[in-house]
């Protein structure tokens, strides 16, 4: 044994990341926790709870019509509808609103893979490969490299903003926002303390969902798990096919789904998905090509999804295996550029289906198995089954109690810290948040400030936009 390994002091590290990035922070857990706890003093953490709307603010409206802009023209009022819905209809298609206020608020200058659209509808449960269900982040349209308080913060107003749309009162919604804060800051500190490959194996799994929420809200849990176990491409089956000349044909419900013939560039659909999937085999693993080359392609459709993804080109493609009882669903779903990256650094892939996916790769921990990207016409999309045992819940007044919704803002907030620490050293991150509450309340007060804001947003969309029956 040497002298330095009996004095336990550890000599530099070479790693790659090393290499690529030598201003990066290394030693101990102790050590580069104490680094990011050096970061209050330029950066306080009770700066976090200041908001106010940016000198120059962009009109929200002018924002939302620049994006209609690459949209298919049709659908665009249908974005609009479902936006008017409520305040948080607003805010979860308005995330380049949203982005551009964030970049405005202070920061520590840690970067993560960011989500970029982390409100509370886009958390769920899905199935792993192994068909185990694992709760996640779940939408990785706007994924980026940028500052781990963008998501943070938007989780922290999207609780808020939801809380006050299920009907609950001043303590009610900043309980919400601080109890995703609260889960975020001490499971980043867990993280920080595990082993790298720890942390990427690590999973929220089902169990773990039930024994952190309280009782009357486990029951509703049990009930949301059980209604994602249905979910199967056999179900879709059911509910998104007809029956046509003994035959299953995807159903047509104008204008939401819609059997088209022709691409917006005149190319049969036919010819068109074929040169699409020549581009997308290319972008999974080896050992997925075989088992997607026995299912054949038996109809396709165009379909809205979504709030802030209504108007973008998406396609479900209905595939058949050994039998009839073997369907395949998948979902190619066009993808743009980040509404992240006007305000952070370009994403290093110019391919934005490619952006998407390999952000989701990073930190969903379990991705589809048929996760890819491919290009056609010039634009380009990123693949995904449909469904496949995914699952979330219904927030509305009707359906969600206030105090679930309060339970399931930790288990996001744990979530997202585990999604960040699965694409970045998580202990400058835990070092800087701390073991008090001094993030918890200040982020609190941030959301409930941006929650003021989003309402205003969301009456100035209902002056121009009435609300609609067709969402």
């Amino acid at each position: 044994m040497t002298a330095r390994a009996k004095s336990g002091k550890r000599g530099p590290m070479l790693t790659v990341e090393s290499l690529e990035n030598p201003q990066e922070p290394r030693g101990s857990v102790s050590e580069r926790m104490k680094l990011g706890k050096q970061l209050r003093a330029a950066v306080p953490r009770r700066s976090h709870g200041e908001y106010a709307p940016p000198p120059g603010r962009r009109d929200p409206l002018t924002i939302l019509e620049e994006q209609a802009k690459t949209r298919l023209k049709q659908l665009v009022p249908i974005r609009y509808a479902r936006m008017v819905e409520s305040p948080f209809a607003f805010l979860r298609g308005s995330a380049a609103v949203m982005a551009g206020d964030l970049a405005g608020t202070p920061t520590t200058g840690l970067t993560v893979q960011a989500c970029g659209d982390a409100h509370v509808a886009n958390f769920g449960v899905f199935a792993s490969a192994e068909r185990n269900l694992i709760f996640g982040i779940n939408d990785f349209d706007e994924t980026l490299p940028a500052p781990w308080e963008w998501d943070l913060k938007r989780l922290a107003a999207s609780a808020v903003v939801c809380a006050r749309y299920l009907g609950g009162d001043k303590e009610d919604c900043e309980t919400a926002a601080r109890t995703a804060v609260k889960a975020y800051r001490t499971r980043m500190r867990e993280y920080a303390e595990m082993g790298h490959l720890q942390v990427w194996y690590s999973r929220i799994e089902e169990d773990d969902i039930l024994s952190t929420i309280s009782g009357p809200s486990r029951r509703y849990a049990k009930k949301l798990i059980k209604r994602a176990r249905g979910r199967t491409h056999l179900q879709v089956l059911g509910k998104l096919t007809d029956l046509v000349d003994d035959r299953h044909r995807i159903h047509e419900s104008r204008p939401l789904i819609v059997r088209e013939t022709m691409t917006e560039g005149g190319r049969p659909i036919a010819e068109a998905l074929t040169l699409f999937l020549q581009s997308y085999l290319s972008s999974i693993a080896d050992d997925r090509r075989p088992l997607l080359a026995r299912y054949q392609i038996v109809d396709v459709a165009r379909k809205v999804v979504g709030v802030g993804s209504v108007g973008t080109r998406c396609w479900v493609v209905f595939l058949v295996g050994s039998h009839d009882e073997d369907p395949l669903f998948l979902q190619i779903k066009e993808a743009e550029r980040s509404v992240l990256e006007p305000y952070a650094k370009p994403s290093l892939f110019a391919h934005q289906g490619q952006r998407v996916v390999v952000g989701q790769r990073l930190i969903q921990g379990a991705p589809d198995i048929f996760l890819g990207w491919g290009e056609q016409d010039g634009y380009q999309f990123y693949v995904r089954q449909l469904r496949d045992m995914k699952g979330g819940a219904n927030f509305t007044p009707d359906e969600m109690e206030v105090s679930y919704l309060i339970d399931r803002c930790g288990v996001c907030g744990w979530a997202l810290a585990l999604a960040h620490a699965k694409a970045v050293d998580p202990a400058m991150i835990a070092g800087y948040v701390g073991k008090g509450d001094a993030l918890d309340e200040a982020i609190a007060r941030f959301a409930v400030a941006y929650a003021d804001q989003t309402e205003q947003d969301h009456a100035a969309l209902l002056k121009v936009v009435p609300k609609s029956a067709e969402v």
